[in-house]
């Protein structure tokens, strides 16, 4: 080869070695992904204060360990959702129904207590409706912010808790709901019937997903259902003979949301050659749920069938409520340590809980691709 040409194909090749690596650098390929903002979709278990707007305020002693006050969230204090703001670096996120001193400078919080992913369930905010909200507040949050920056002519900072509109792309999506679907079916019909409902629950999870793709979202950051059946609601509540498994969850709820986090697998599969631009990461909340349960005792946790606020008497109490049942008064007052209990009020974990789920979760070693968090911009 002439040695010009050889010069050529060298100094290409090189430059290829070099600079490709660092082109993925520049997109958050092979650095942190260093998200602008972060956007949850899901139900209680991410909830930071949004069915508290919406209807009755989630009282004391909910917020009794990290806030010092109830803070929306249905738990003694922060939330999963909360410790990956914190790995984040981000604010924890204000509850999009949250009209007094909101910030949403890096995203909002969707998500509502008691949502499912289908209507009709135990609260009005689907995730349909949830996807709705956000559709109309980057609309109305483009406006307000083109309108700002139009208007001024002095060069002062545009208002700081105000989205910035070309950052919606590079968000972080996030979706932790499913859990009030199999709950609600559980309640109001047969298991079988739930099992057969779970197709129809993903299409509308999928279409979700692809609206908010339609909106240009980009990364995805997926929990699927935790261990229903581990939930101390779920263990009182059961009346059949050898439906307890060797950790004493209930064996018939938990395979049902086994079967729904296997179909979910397969279909994020199917998303991510349907969007290519998307990047979707699945997160085995199930499996890092169940694992706290099989490990509560040399965790440092009280056996998971307990929990620290409300009570059971063939139904739940609600923590922090005094209530009257058949002449007896009970105060349903909480523990003096919650940070013993997985659970806090039968149904939601504690936070002592959430940090040891958060802690599991976050470095990648329950994800799907295996990467933490803040790379979850490379998921293929």
């Amino acid at each position: 080869m002439d040695p010009l040409k050889l010069r050529r194909v060298l100094l290409i090749l090189f430059l290829g070695f070099v600079g490709w690596p660092m082109l993925l650098i520049g997109a958050g390929g092979l650095g942190s992904c260093r998200f602008p903002a972060v956007y949850n979709f899901g139900d209680s278990n991410s909830d930071t204060g949004g069915i508290s707007a919406a209807f009755n305020v989630i009282e004391s002693p909910n917020g009794m360990t990290f806030f010092g006050h109830p803070s929306g969230r249905a738990c003694d204090g922060r939330l999963i959702v909360d410790f990956i703001a914190e790995k984040l670096k981000f604010p924890y996120l204000n509850a999009y129904l949250d009209s007094v001193g909101t910030n949403f400078r890096h995203g909002a919080n969707f998500a509502t207590g008691g949502s499912s992913i289908r209507p009709g369930g135990y609260s009005p905010f689907h995730l349909g409706l949830q996807v709705s909200q956000f559709i109309q507040f980057k609309s109305r949050t483009t406006y307000l912010y083109n309108r700002l920056q139009s208007n001024n002519r002095t060069n002062i900072p545009i208002k700081s808790s105000i989205a910035r509109p070309q950052e919606f792309s590079k968000a972080l999506y996030m979706f932790d709901i499913a859990q009030n679907d199999l709950s609600y079916g559980f309640q109001h019909s047969s298991e079988e019937q739930v099992r057969a409902s779970i197709p129809d629950i993903l299409n509308t999870f999928s279409e979700a997903v692809q609206q908010v793709y339609k909106e240009g979202g980009r990364y995805f950051w997926v929990h699927n259902t935790g261990p229903v059946g581990c939930l101390p609601f779920s263990i009182l509540d059961n009346h059949r003979p050898g439906n307890i498994d060797s950790i004493g969850c209930v064996k018939s709820a938990n395979e049902v949301a086994q079967e729904l986090n296997r179909q979910l697998k397969n279909l994020l599969v199917k998303l991510r050659k349907e969007l290519p631009l998307a990047r979707i990461t699945l997160i085995d909340m199930y499996s890092a749920k169940y694992l706290l349960v099989s490990k509560a005792k040399t965790e440092g946790f009280l056996s998971p069938v307990s929990f620290c606020c409300g009570s059971f008497h063939g139904f739940h109490l609600n923590c922090g409520k005094k209530e009257v049942v058949n002449g007896t008064v009970y105060e349903n007052n909480a523990c003096k340590d919650p940070s013993k209990h997985i659970s806090w009020d039968g149904i939601h974990y504690s936070e002592a809980a959430n940090l040891w789920i958060a802690d599991h979760i976050l470095n990648g070693s329950f994800s799907d691709p295996p990467l933490p968090i803040d790379k979850a911009c490379q998921a293929l």
